[in-house]
This record gives C-alpha cells, sequence and structure tokens, in this order.
C-alpha cells in the first residue's frame, strides 16, 4: 500500500499486515508487479494515479467520481484500452440487495417504461472534513453533486437501463457552507447543494438532487424513485442511516399493489472490490465500468456548466 501520510500509512498497513508500504504510488508502481490497483484519493489524483497503475499492467478499481472532468475520464479509458486492462469505478450502490432487487423487477418489465425518475441524496449538515480536501475545487472538483449525487445518478442510470443524457438544466447553490466556513475559518468554495435535470434520447427525464447542508428534517434522506407506465418504484435509505429497502407499486386487476422486495434472485453478489477481483479472475464482465464512469462524468461536468452559465447545456 502507498499513502503520504506517513502515521495513517503505519496504522493501516499495522491493522492489516500489510509487508509493503510506500510513502508514494509511483515508488509503489516501480517496485511492486501488481494485478489490482484501488485508487482512493483526492479526486483530483483519481485520473494521474489510475492512468499510472494501468501503465504498469495493472487493473484498476477506482473511486468515484471517475475524474475531475470528462476530458480526463476519456484519458483514462484510452489508457485502460491502450494497457489492455479494466477499469471499474466504485459504484457502491450498485451492490446493495435491495437496490439489484429493483433492477431485477424493472429488467422483468414489471414497471414497464420508465419515463420519469428521481435521484436524491441530502444531509441536514453533512460536510464531510469540512475545511479539508473536500471542500476545496482544485482537489475535489466540485462539492455534493460530485461526492453524494455521483451515486445517485449512477443508480438511477443504472435502473434505467444508461439511457443517452442528450441535454441539463442545473443550479448549485452555497449559502450555508459559505457562512459556516466564514464563521468557523475554513477553506471552502465548492457548493453545498446542486439540483438538475436531465432530458434523454429516449424522452426520459431524471431530476437529481444533492446536498451537504439543507433545511430538512433528516439527518441523512437517500432515495431514487422511478415512474413508469406499469408500476413505480423506491430505494431508500431507513432511519436516516445507512440500511436501505425497495419496493414497487403496481395496479392489477384495478386494484394498487405495493410490494416490499426483500432479495434479488440468483445468488448473492458479493461487494464491490470481490466482484472485481472475480470478474478478473474468471474472466468475466464486471459491471460499474468505466465507460459507465464516462457518462456519469459528462453528466456532471454538464449540471455544473448549466449552474454556471444559467442555460441548458446539450450533450453530445
Amino acid at each position: 500500500m502507498a499513502d503520504p501520510d506517513e502515521a495513517r500509512l503505519r496504522e493501516i498497513g499495522d491493522q492489516h499486515g500489510v509487508p509493503h508500504r510506500y510513502r508514494t504510488a509511483e515508488e509503489m508502481l516501480a517496485k511492486e508487479k501488481l494485478d489490482v490497483v484501488s485508487v482512493c484519493t483526492p479526486n483530483k489524483f483519481h485520473a494521474p494515479l489510475t492512468i499510472a497503475a494501468l501503465k504498469a499492467g495493472a487493473h484498476v478499481l477506482c473511486e468515484k467520481p471517475m475524474a475531475m472532468n470528462t476530458a480526463e475520464a476519456q484519458q483514462m479509458l484510452a489508457a485502460s484500452r491502450e494497457a489492455g486492462k479494466r477499469i471499474m469505478i466504485n459504484f457502491s450502490y450498485r451492490f446493495d440487495p435491495k437496490a439489484r432487487a429493483l433492477k431485477s423487477q424493472v429488467d422483468s418489465g414489471a414497471l414497464g417504461e420508465i419515463y420519469f425518475a428521481r435521484s436524491a441524496w441530502h444531509r441536514r449538515r453533512g460536510l464531510p472534513g469540512f475545511g479539508g480536501w473536500f471542500g476545496q475545487k482544485e482537489l475535489a472538483g466540485g462539492g455534493p453533486l460530485i461526492d453524494l449525487g455521483v451515486h445517485r445518478i449512477d443508480l438511477a442510470l443504472w435502473l434505467m437501463g444508461y439511457p443517452k443524457p442528450v441535454w441539463v438544466l442545473a443550479s448549485t447553490y452555497n449559502p450555508i457552507g459559505t457562512r459556516l466556513a466564514k464563521e468557523q475559518g475554513k477553506k471552502f468554495d465548492v457548493e453545498d447543494m446542486a439540483v438538475g435535470l436531465v432530458k434523454f434520447a429516449n424522452g426520459t427525464t431524471l431530476a437529481v438532487e444533492a446536498s451537504w447542508a439543507a433545511n430538512i428534517a433528516e439527518q441523512e434522506l437517500m432515495e431514487t424513485r422511478l415512474f413508469g407506465t406499469k408500476g413505480g418504484g423506491v430505494h431508500r435509505n431507513l432511519r436516516e442511516g445507512y440500511e436501505f429497502e425497495s419496493e414497487i407499486f403496481v395496479e392489477r386487476d384495478g386494484y394498487h399493489y405495493d410490494m416490499k422486495l426483500h432479495h434479488p434472485p440468483g445468488p448473492p453478489l458479493n461487494n464491490q472490490f470481490h466482484h472485481f477481483v472475480e470478474s478478473i479472475v474468471t474472466d468475466t464482465p464486471h459491471i460499474a465500468t468505466g465507460e459507465d464512469g464516462l457518462i456519469v462524468m459528462e453528466l456532471l461536468d454538464a449540471i455544473y456548466a448549466s449552474a454556471a452559465s444559467g442555460k441548458p447545456i446539450e450533450i453530445r
């Protein structure tokens, strides 16, 4: 493992019994023959470290967001293809059993054609590491949209079958984060809330919401809703925490049914780390590909661009 923070390198290395430790990723890649690299750094370093790992002959599991912008994501994909190595993006909510159960219902046609979706992640006051890299545009690229919204955007797109986005209209705000930063003498130059409307080539619309600081009742609210021609569905958190449930809402023979989903069909899916390694070992496709990450990155860029310009942004 590699980490420039010597104390953390020692603590985590001792905790997991990691024998080979380096202060820089570059030194690690030069001295070790690695099969897989996990890139879990501030967003600014995702692209350069991923590209370096690919060139060193390793597959890469990269934390979300894929990169700081679309151009970097495209460079990462190009490096992956040139090296013949994989990139997977850690869109972890795809691995939640309740999300997978909802996905199975969508894929079976139980909801019909999805024509609208709403995906949100709000916090009442949840600015991560306030004053640290999360609140600095130079290191993070943005605020809650690129930190939290990226998860709910991918989850919605995955449930909807990843339709092609064609335009975005969005706004960002930062009244609460800016006030708190001024009061506490912290550095903060990103949004504390972002909202966006995405139109897809197939006519579907997605509303996106993400905030680190909002005047709401819940400490943490996560919800992705689907509206279909035959039924609707929702994936949401319980008790303002990180336990989830999924439901579908359908009409049959004139009756309305609300059905809670428990487990998806088929064998259980391991977490994202096991899944990536298993897909490499067995030479089978993995989910949450770099191509998916690029589409999400294009949406993030378009949302920020629309918010900055006050106009709709076309995605080509």
